[in-house]
C-alpha cells in the first residue's frame, strides 16, 4: 500500500511550521509535501516543473490548501485541479485565515471538500488538525 501523502500548499513559513508541529503533536506521521505557492502545488500534482518525472499515480490522500498564495492562488489551483481527470476527485481542504464569505463560497463553488478557518490559538489549531487528520486520513474512503 502506498504511503498516504498530505500535500500542504502554504506560502507562510510560520504557518507551515505550525501545521507540521500540529500534525506531529496529533501523531499524524504521514509524509507531508510542502508547496510554497499554487504553481508548485500543481507541479507536484501533475509531475511538472521541479517534480518532472514524479510518479503521479501516488496522489495525496488530502490536500491542505491556503487561498492567498503568490503566483497562483488557492481558488485557481482548485479550478485547474477540478478541470483535470487526474485530480478532480482528490480531497481538498481549504485551510485559511480568511473569514470572507466570498472566499468560502468560491472555495465550495470550485470544488473544495471542506473549508476550515485556521484558529489563532495553537491548542485549538492542533485540535482542528487532529480532527482533520482523523477524518481525511483514517475515516474517509476516497474513490480509487
Amino acid at each position: 500500500m502506498k504511503n498516504k501523502i498530505i500535500l500542504l500548499a502554504e506560502d507562510n513559513p510560520d504557518d507551515v511550521k505550525l501545521t507540521l508541529r500540529a500534525l506531529k503533536k496529533s501523531n499524524i506521521l504521514n509524509e507531508v509535501v510542502v508547496a510554497s505557492d499554487g504553481v508548485k502545488a500543481l507541479d507536484y500534482l501533475f509531475g511538472t516543473g521541479e517534480y518532472e518525472g514524479r510518479d503521479t499515480s501516488n496522489t495525496p490522500q488530502v490536500i491542505l490548501l491556503d487561498l492567498n498564495m503568490p503566483r497562483l492562488g488557492g481558488i485557481e489551483v482548485l479550478q485547474r485541479m477540478r478541470a483535470d481527470e487526474r485530480t478532480k476527485m482528490l480531497p481538498v481542504v481549504v485551510l485559511t485565515t480568511s473569514s470572507e464569505d466570498i472566499d468560502r463560497v468560491d472555495s465550495y463553488r470550485f470544488g473544495a471538500n471542506s473549508y476550515i478557518k485556521k484558529p489563532v490559538d495553537f491548542d485549538q489549531f492542533t485540535k482542528a488538525v487532529q480532527q482533520l487528520g482523523l477524518y481525511w486520513l483514517v475515516l474517509n474512503e476516497a474513490p480509487k
